[in-house]
C-alpha cells in the first residue's frame, strides 16, 4: 500500500512481489500541490493542426493536494477489458478472451463464470462492455458487448443473461443487438456499454477502421461509427433523434465517432460524454448530444498512421461538433468515469480516464464543459489502463492490459 501525501516528494519505492491476491507494492511518486502548472503532454504533436478554441488541448497541468493511496489488488487478470459494480459493492470484471470474474474490493478472484456466448478475441475484438442491471437485486441480470464472428464477418453485438444463485454462470445468454454491417476485420469495435439515468443501454461503436468501412461513421443507415442507445429488450430507446427518420437505423443516438472506447454520465448535469481514439493524434474527449454529427472522418486533428493526411485535412465544419478536449501526440484514452461524492472531494464531478498508449490515468478538471486543468496519474506503473470505475466505497478501481486491478482512494 503507497500513501501519496502532499508534503513532499520522495522516490521509487521497493516493489514487492505478488503473493496470491494480496496487495502488490508499487513505485508512486507524492503529489504535492494544486497549482496550475505547464501543459503535462511535453512531447511534440504530429501535426501542426489548431485548435478551434483557447483550452481544447494541452490545457494547464495540476497536481492532487490530498493524500490518497494506491494498492495493486491482482495481478492475476486476463486482459481485463471492463468493471462494473454488484449491488453488494463486489465487482464484475470482463476478460477479453470471453470470461467474467468478480472481484472483492480486496482483490480476491471469483473463478472464471461460463455461459456466454462465444466470442471473437482476434485483434481488437473479445468480451468487452458490461453493466449491471439498476434491478440487479430482483432480476440478477447483466449485460456485456463482445465482437461475435457469424463466419462471414465480424461485429460489436450486445447480449444480456441471469447471473445464477451460485455466481458460476449466465443462464439464458441472448444477443439483444448487433452492430451493422457485418464486415471481416478485427479492428475498432468500440465496445463500452453503460446505464444512462433512463434506464437505456449506451453503446459505443467503432467504424472499423479500414477505408472501406470508415465512411459509414457519417452513414446513418449502419450502426457504426455510433453511440447506440436501445433498452434492455434491444429496442430503440425512447427519444432516439432517429425514429421517425426514414432508413435511418434507429437505435443511433449520435454519428461521425471513430472508435468509442469510454462512456460516462456527468453526474452534475446527467449528459452523456464519450471518448474516442484519433488516428496519430486527435483523440477526443466529447459531451455528447442526441441527433449531433461529431465529424469523424471529415474533420479530425489527427493524421493517418502513414503520416499522410486524412481526408481534406480540415478541422472544423458547420454542423460538426467540436471535441471538447483532444489529445496529441495520441494517449488511446479507453474506460472513463465521472467521480461524484467519493472518498476524495478534491476529486468530485472530475473527469478520469484509462489511457492505454500513454500509460497513465488523466484526470481532467471540468468547468462550463470545458477542461481547465489536467493531471496525470500512476505514470510510474507502465500499465496500459483499459477501464478506470468508481465502485460503491467510493475509490476508483482501474484494470489494466498486463492483467492488473487498482485501487485508488483514501
Amino acid at each position: 500500500m503507497i500513501k501519496i501525501a502532499s508534503v513532499a516528494l520522495f522516490g521509487s519505492l521497493i516493489s514487492l512481489s505478488a503473493c496470491g491476491n494480496k496487495a502488490i507494492e508499487t513505485p508512486v511518486n507524492e503529489v504535492v500541490s494544486d497549482t496550475t502548472i505547464a501543459p503535462v503532454e511535453t512531447k511534440s504533436p504530429n501535426s501542426n493542426y489548431k485548435p478551434a478554441f483557447s483550452g481544447q488541448t494541452r490545457i494547464g497541468g495540476v497536481k492532487t493536494k490530498t493524500a490518497f493511496t494506491v494498492k495493486v489488488l491482482s495481478e492475476k487478470l486476463n486482459s481485463p477489458w471492463a468493471i462494473a459494480s454488484l449491488p453488494d459493492g463486489r465487482m464484475i470484471i470482463t476478460e477479453k478472451a470471453g470470461t467474467l470474474r468478480i472481484a472483492t474490493t480486496s482483490g480476491t478472484l471469483s473463478n472464471k463464470i461460463s455461459g456466454l456466448p462465444k466470442v471473437d478475441d482476434n485483434g481488437q475484438g473479445g468480451l468487452l462492455g458490461i453493466a449491471v442491471d439498476p434491478d440487479f437485486t430482483k432480476n440478477r441480470m447483466i449485460y456485456w458487448a463482445f465482437s461475435e464472428n457469424t463466419g462471414n464477418g465480424n461485429h460489436t453485438a450486445v447480449a444480456k443473461g441471469k447471473l445464477s444463485a451460485d455466481e458460476s454462470k449466465i443462464e439464458n445468454a441472448t444477443v439483444i443487438f448487433r452492430a451493422n454491417p457485418t464486415y471481416k476485420g478485427n479492428l475498432h469495435y468500440g465496445g463500452r456499454l453503460i446505464f444512462d439515468p433512463k434506464g437505456n443501454l449506451v453503446l459505443g461503436t467503432g467504424e472499423r477502421s479500414d477505408l472501406k468501412t470508415r465512411p459509414m461513421a457519417q452513414d446513418n443507415t449502419t450502426t457504426l461509427g455510433k453511440i447506440i442507445k436501445i433498452s434492455t429488450d434491444g429496442q430503440p430507446a425512447p427519444g432516439n433523434p432517429y425514429l421517425n427518420a426514414g432508413d435511418h437505423k434507429k437505435e443511433i443516438f449520435s454519428y461521425g465517432h471513430r472508435n468509442v472506447q469510454g462512456l460516462s454520465i456527468n453526474p452534475v448535469t446527467g449528459e452523456l460524454w464519450s471518448n474516442e481514439f484519433g488516428p496519430r493524434g486527435g483523440d477526443e474527449i466529447n459531451r455528447v448530444e442526441a441527433g449531433k454529427n461529431y465529424g469523424w472522418p471529415t474533420i479530425t486533428y489527427g493524421i493517418e498512421y502513414s503520416g499522410n493526411k486524412v481526408g481534406d485535412a480540415i478541422q472544423q465544419k458547420e454542423g460538426l461538433e467540436q471535441p471538447v478536449y483532444f489529445w496529441d501526440p495520441s494517449v488511446s484514452p479507453s474506460g472513463m468515469t465521472f467521480y461524484s461524492k467519493g472518498q476524495i472531494s478534491e476529486w468530485n464531478n472530475n473527469l478520469f480516464v484509462g489511457c492505454l498508449s500513454g500509460m497513465h490515468i488523466a484526470r481532467l478538471i471540468i468547468k462550463d464543459n470545458k477542461v481547465i486543468g489536467e493531471e496525470r496519474l500512476l505514470e510510474e506503473e507502465y500499465q496500459r489502463f483499459r477501464d478506470v470505475h468508481q465502485a460503491k466505497d467510493g475509490a476508483i478501481y482501474a484494470v489494466t492490459d498486463q492483467g492488473r486491478l487498482y485501487y485508488i482512494g483514501k
